[in-house]
């Protein structure tokens, strides 16, 4: 009964119809009386309190009145009319405005001598009088002094929904309609045990509550139960997920640290490991000595020394017979990857290969042989790895910086390359807050290095306005004179954005302007050029023939030049902080003292400044991401979505930490107990987990 209750197209819900039903498809995917109950207003007015007309200031976001019209009159030429009326209760008065609808309002509204009416809107002051411009207003009866004195909840709704009146009153009232209907239809997804332990009210309750809340206490429980709800699902999915890997993948069994290993520990390691390298190496070495298939993700920031924990274990796989590789989204980064390992184990005779894109066939089919012969043991390269063609021997461990712009079918094809699933392990190097990780990764085991190697100094952060610039170029000649190098980035954040280029153009121009030759050289590196012409430019920077690189974020991963002290990044208020850090990480990875200098103009909006502000607060990329978080949403900071976990319909990552973590504790606890969901106490939630994963792919032997 319940299920075909929920599962009633749109249409028939009393006041909707083919018409309207439509659009409600079409703008909010609102297809059967289940998607409106789960169209959860985005805020609450409060509309238990009214104001009289001496309370009213300029500062205050909405308020309620009640009282009557006096007067009403058009104003203005017959185009630009407006409807002013003068609005009146025992301690003053002020005007209501209309400049839109202005004829159909004074139609609605007529001065009376006992009609009352309530209003609703944002105050403003005009000619040093109060007014209100485009207020909600009715006439006060039995019904509506009722209804004023709850909270109002308030929706999303669209330009075409408002022209068939759904707005969000329209869509308010047929959310009434249905809540009317849902008696005993709501089915249960939680067991009684887990609510009597958060002591959660019924999901029908909640349902009711969030649209039409008694009381600010009401609607807080409300909130929590669906929030909780959420959440807890999307953690018993993922760590479902996990238990079935697990069960159906083994791993190969690494059982040594030979040779390779310790030859390069001994001997070779370029600098003391930090105890946060040392404690992830161990943490890897017990997974891949498991028997499981090991799905890690190493979280570190920009400099943390992640590659080279990667190579350590890369070096463990060699030791028990077995091939690796590490897959990067770019070529510039491909390479740089691929320098800094060939170099460190070249004492040890080791035969690493690089596949790019840009490889020649004949360069292409050599690579091709030797890692079907085994003769190759590290291969390094880009979105070329996963292709048919590229077999390996052996292959058994994999490595995945960067992971967020590898796509989930595209990240799969490397399990095809032995007939044993490898063990994976994912690098990034943007901070992923806590709650942010649990959710779209939470199916997997998670590291951390959150310890810098010694001696490095922490990077200043500078903001500068445009018109300090002069400063600021004065401060890059002295650096030059200090035999130091320089990045300027400018946001070419679509290539094919005109203005974009044209900024970037304009910018290298005022430099070669300001910094001549040949005092000065100036490389400029952008997604345009060609990738032999971009390498070339690169290159020159590396090799200290010039001093200064201007260039879009392709230099945002992947370059390592230890002379570079000093990142200026142009409009730096169109960036994300993700970014921003990306990019500051560039620099202070020598001994010298680094900075960074966020310029930007003196336009910010109040996100823009809180950008800056953390910037030059902190160089704590976790501590950022939080931030960021807060800022943008879990959406934009995971790029491209993970089949669709992060369409959270009610719970925020940025604010529901506490509840997140409440969620997944009793998910392992359930799991531990029950991990088949097959005890009758358990029966609701493996009915709603059986209805939430069918008909969806099934990616759980994916990282």
């Amino acid at each position: 009964m319940s299920s075909n209750f929920l599962n009633t197209p749109i249409e028939y819900l009393k006041s909707v119809g083919p018409q309207k039903a439509e659009l409600l498809k079409k703008e909010l995917r609102i297809f059967n009386y289940s998607n409106l109950l789960t169209y959860y207003p985005f805020r609450y007015v409060d509309r238990t309190k009214f104001y009289k007309v001496k309370e009213i200031n300029a500062d205050l976001p909405y308020v309620q009145l009640r009282g009557k019209i006096s007067h009403t009159e058009m104003v203005g030429a017959k185009r630009a009319q407006r409807f002013v009326a003068t609005f009146t209760d025992e301690t003053g008065r002020l005007e209501l405005v209309w400049f839109q609808g202005a004829k159909w309002i004074s139609e609605k509204i007529k001065p009376h001598v006992t009609n009352e009416y309530i209003i609703f809107g944002k105050p403003s002051v005009f000619n040093g009088k109060f007014n209100i411009a485009h207020p909600e207003i009715e006439l006060v009866s039995e019904e509506n002094t009722t209804f004023a004195s709850a909270l109002q909840a308030i929706y999303n709704s669209t330009d075409k929904l408002k022209t068939r009146s759904l707005d969000t009153k329209g869509i308010s009232r047929l959310q009434k309609t249905l809540v009317a209907l849902i008696k005993n239809n709501i089915p249960e997804t939680l067991s009684n045990t887990i609510k009597e332990r958060y002591q959660l009210i019924s999901r029908e309750e909640a349902i009711r509550q969030i649209h039409f809340p008694q009381n600010p206490e009401m609607l807080k429980k409300a909130e929590f139960r669906l929030k909780f709800e959420e959440l807890f699902f999307i953690q018993l999915k993922l760590l479902k997920q996990k238990g079935l890997r697990e069960k159906m993948f083994r791993g190969f069994v690494f059982s040594k640290v030979g040779d390779y290993f310790n030859t390069f520990y001994n001997n070779y390691l370029p600098f003391e490991l930090t105890n946060a390298q040392k404690r992830v190496i161990k943490e890897i070495r017990l997974d891949m000595g498991s028997g499981k298939q090991m799905n890690r993700l190493l979280q570190g920031d920009v400099g943390s020394g992640k590659t080279l924990v990667a190579l350590m274990n890369m070096l463990i796989a060699m030791d028990n017979g077995f091939q690796a590789c590490l897959m990067a989204p770019t070529e510039i980064l491909a390479n740089q990857h691929y320098e800094t390992i060939s170099e460190l184990l070249k004492p040890l005779s080791i035969n690493v290969g690089l596949l790019t894109g840009s490889k020649k066939t004949k360069e292409r089919r050599a690579i091709h042989e030797q890692l079907q012969n085994g003769e190759m043991q590290i291969l390094i390269g880009t979105h070329a790895l996963l292709e048919d063609v590229v077999q390996f021997k052996n292959i058994g461990f994999v490595v995945i910086d960067e992971q967020h712009r590898f796509g989930v079918a595209q990240r799969a094809k490397m399990w095809n390359k032995n007939s044993q699933s490898p063990h994976v392990l994912i690098m990034s190097a943007t901070p992923i807050p806590r709650t942010l990780a649990m959710t779209l990764y939470g199916d997997l085991d998670v590291s951390v290095i959150d310890e810098l190697p010694p001696g490095r100094k922490p990077i200043q952060t500078i903001h500068r306005f445009d018109n300090h610039r002069d400063r600021v170029f004065g401060f890059m000649r002295e650096q030059i004179a200090l035999d130091r190098q320089i990045y300027i980035v400018y946001p070419l954040i679509k290539e094919s954005e005109k203005m974009d280029y044209k900024d970037l153009m304009d910018g290298y121009e005022s430099i070669v302007r300001a910094f001549p030759q040949p005092k000065y050289q100036v490389s400029i590196v952008h997604g345009q050029l060609k990738s032999d012409v971009k390498e070339y430019e690169m290159q020159r920077f590396v090799k200290h023939q010039t001093h200064i690189m201007v260039a879009t974020t392709v230099i945002e991963v992947g370059v390592n030049v230890p002379n570079a002290s000093v990142m200026v990044i142009e409009s730096a208020e169109r960036f994300g902080l993700s970014q921003l850090h990306q990019l500051r990480g560039r620099v202070g990875r020598g001994a010298e003292q680094s900075y960074c200098i966020l310029m930007t103009s003196h336009k910010l909006s109040s996100d823009g400044k809180l950008r800056m502000e953390t910037m030059c607060r902190t160089n704590d990329g976790f501590e950022i991401a939080d931030v960021d978080l807060k800022l943008r949403g879990p959406g934009d900071m995971a790029g491209t979505m993970q089949s669709g976990v992060l369409d959270l319909n009610i719970a925020d990552l940025a604010k529901d930490s506490q509840i997140l973590h409440a969620a997944r504790n009793i998910v392992i606890e359930l799991l531990s107990e029950d991990p088949n969901l097959e005890k009758s106490e358990n029966a609701t939630i493996a009915y709603h987990y059986s209805m939430m994963v069918s008909n969806k792919t099934n990616w759980s032997r994916i990282s």
